[in-house]
């Protein structure tokens, strides 16, 4: 019998304020969306209109309106007996991912490093900084957030709005895999090394060098990410 989901980190909030702003089934989407990204709903676990309309006390029409559309971002899949279940990540959309993810944040950063003015370097500094200071500190659980943060900031420098708007498309998946790679303090040792060496390049113009490394972080990503997938899944 599969384990029906506890909404583990899911906050309904002031459910009658944020109808005000958006939809009560738009804010229930966002927070089952964010739960199974950060793992709180674990792969497998069951989602069952009626149990989630009981558990948040509201109507179940939201709550299928906020389940047609994980649906539909296929991180959720419809089973035979009803209900749906949290589906987790495959070999494909790994090496799919990161291979669209190379192409289009590598272009990003070249954009970023022509594009940047010399002051708006310090807030990536900064996150560099206060990486290294919780990867000193053991303080592994703070870094997928940290490094999400340097990402966007860099990308944010290349002023294309639609260049942005496609990588934040994928933005939430990637968080699923950072947390894979930034667990190990070797692997984020690199992954910071690799964003100061990002720097050295951007203060020197050097586009195609940051291009470049841009890739082949995102690939050594990859790689470790398909290596932990085979070891769950041997």
């Amino acid at each position: 019998m599969k384990k029906r989901a506890e909404l583990k980190g899911f906050d309904p909030g002031p459910l009658q304020a944020l109808q005000e702003r958006k939809s009560l089934g738009q804010h229930v989407f966002d927070n089952l969306r964010q739960a199974i990204i950060r793992g709180n709903i674990a792969p497998g676990e069951w989602l069952v209109e009626s149990h989630i309309a009981q558990m948040l006390g509201i109507s179940r029409t939201p709550v299928r309106e906020a389940i047609h559309k994980l649906e539909r971002e296929m991180l959720i899949e419809r089973q035979p007996r009803g209900g749906f279940a949290v589906l987790g990540l495959n070999r494909d959309d790994i090496e799919e991912t990161f291979g669209i993810r190379s192409i289009l944040e590598g272009y990003a950063a070249r954009l970023a490093t022509v594009k940047h003015h010399p002051r708006e370097l310090k807030v990536l500094e900064e996150k560099v900084e206060e990486f290294q200071v919780c990867l000193t500190k053991g303080q592994m659980q703070t870094l997928p957030a940290i490094n999400t943060e340097f990402h966007q900031l860099l990308y944010d420098l290349s002023k294309s709005p639609r260049l942005i708007h496609i990588i934040n498309g994928l933005r939430d998946q990637i968080y699923r895999y950072r947390e894979i790679i930034l667990k190990d303090n070797k692997h984020a040792k690199t992954s910071n090394e690799d964003h100061i060496q990002m720097l050295r390049f951007m203060r020197k113009r050097d586009a195609e060098g940051v291009e470049r490394l841009v890739r082949e972080h995102i690939l050594r990503g990859r790689e470790m990410v398909l290596s932990d997938f085979s070891k769950k899944n041997n």
